[in-house]
């Protein structure tokens, strides 16, 4: 299974909370975008423990089994469709998200995330 982790899940894997960790333990291949380790590291550095959060995600990101996802021109037509979608539902998304999103369809990912938001978009394939 290849999955694109949203920063909660992430989170949660760090907590040691049950599911995450044995979702990302039966993992083929975990993506982290550059999104997400934006958000993690923003989150990091309004923190107390900045440093410490930092060196555990240097150590996840060094796992042969993670990836750094990146936007690249194929990921903004992904973007411009979801966009459109979101719009004529009446139902947007964080801007953030709907990045994590464009990379998951285009790379063909299932998304691990606890965001309801993802619902309205039913060709995410997600846990």
């Amino acid at each position: 299974m290849r999955v694109a982790l949203d920063t909660n899940r992430y989170i949660d894997f760090c907590k040691g909370e049950s599911k995450s960790v044995q979702v990302l333990q039966t993992c083929e291949k975990i993506f982290l975008s550059f999104i997400v380790i934006a958000e993690l590291r923003a989150g990091f550095r309004c923190g107390s423990r900045g440093e410490e959060n930092e060196r555990v995600l240097v150590q996840f990101l060094n796992s042969p089994r993670v990836e750094i996802l990146y936007a690249d021109d194929q990921t903004t037509h992904h973007y411009a469709r979801l966009f459109f979608q979101l719009r004529k539902q009446g139902t947007p998304i964080p801007t953030n998200d709907l990045w994590l999103a464009s990379l998951v369809s285009q790379h063909h990912l299932i998304l691990f995330a606890r965001d309801q938001h993802f619902n309205h978009l039913p060709q995410i394939p997600r846990i």
